[in-house]
């Protein structure tokens, strides 16, 4: 998500960020040596006994050189962040939609290597600038036609069946209100693994809000053929992102909340045609 407003500097937000940049840095360098080494047979000679030198990606190196020397610290926590962090680790590469594009986002990006990271951002000029910084990004300008003033409005959708049955699963032909339906090309036919709502802006009336950014996500999941998809909800201190996510992502789908993170599983619902909206 495009960064809030600027706040001043302070030592202890530079720490957390070189401490997130150090934490960077040893997974990577983990990850790397773990894959890039298997143990020597009991007969090989002495020198296939010395792991070969791999190079970390310039994706990756690029990332960590950014995070190490900037000041800039993102609007996630660290406990927050090691949430999404440890799904990742099990299920990357993989496809990973975020909502939002921001100082964290090619930290997200990297702990995807390989996979698919797109990210959906509101602000045109906010994509070019980041994207003039960090070509390997990919991300595509949405306009949303809420306002967080019509929370209240917008939440009765969920007694509406156009908004509860499978057939809103498919998002681009849905009659709910709430369902986005005009998402750029890349994301429809894409079942996601991961997705991360931590956009549009939501902090005054006027904003867009999160509400439908949360409920196409749980469409999305539901829609897929098989399997699961994690969702993760940030900034749910505000009543928008408290009442949309256990409303329609499901207080029976929740696993864990951190902070202001919220991680939800969902299930295929194509695959079980049976299931309920919520369990």
């Amino acid at each position: 998500m495009k960064p809030k407003s600027p706040k001043t500097f302070k030592p202890k937000l530079l720490l957390l960020g070189f401490c997130l940049a150090f934490l960077l840095l040893l997974l990577f360098l983990l990850l790397t040596a773990g894959r890039s080494f298997s143990p020597p047979s009991l007969t090989a000679s002495a020198s296939a006994n010395t792991p070969a030198c791999t190079k970390l990606p310039p994706s990756l190196a690029k990332t960590i050189v950014h995070y190490t020397t900037s000041n800039i610290t993102p609007q996630q926590t660290l406990r927050e962040i090691s949430v999404t962090a440890k799904v990742l680790e099990r299920k990357s590469p993989c496809n990973f939609l975020v909502f939002g594009l921001g100082y964290d986002s090619p930290m997200w990006s990297a702990l995807n290597h390989g996979g698919r990271t797109i990210f959906l951002e509101e602000d045109e000029s906010w994509i070019k600038s980041m994207t003039r910084k960090f070509p390997e990004l990919e991300a595509y300008h949405v306009k949303y036609d809420t306002r967080v003033s019509q929370a209240d409005e917008l939440l009765e959708l969920r007694r509406s069946s156009s908004c509860t049955t499978a057939a809103a699963a498919d998002t681009r032909s849905s009659g709910c209100r709430l369902a986005l339906t005009e998402l750029p090309d890349e994301f429809y036919g894409v079942e996601w693994d991961l997705i991360m709502v931590d956009a549009p802006t939501g902090y005054v009336a006027k904003a867009p809000g999160r509400m439908s950014a949360i409920y196409t996500a749980g469409m999305a999941a539901r829609g897929r053929s098989e399997g699961e998809t994690d969702v993760f909800v940030h900034d749910v201190d505000r009543a928008v992102e408290d009442r949309f996510s256990t409303t329609f992502l499901c207080e029976g789908y929740m696993k864990e909340q951190e902070g202001r993170l919220r991680h939800f599983t969902i299930p295929s619902h194509r695959a079980n045609p049976s299931f309920s909206f919520c369990p």
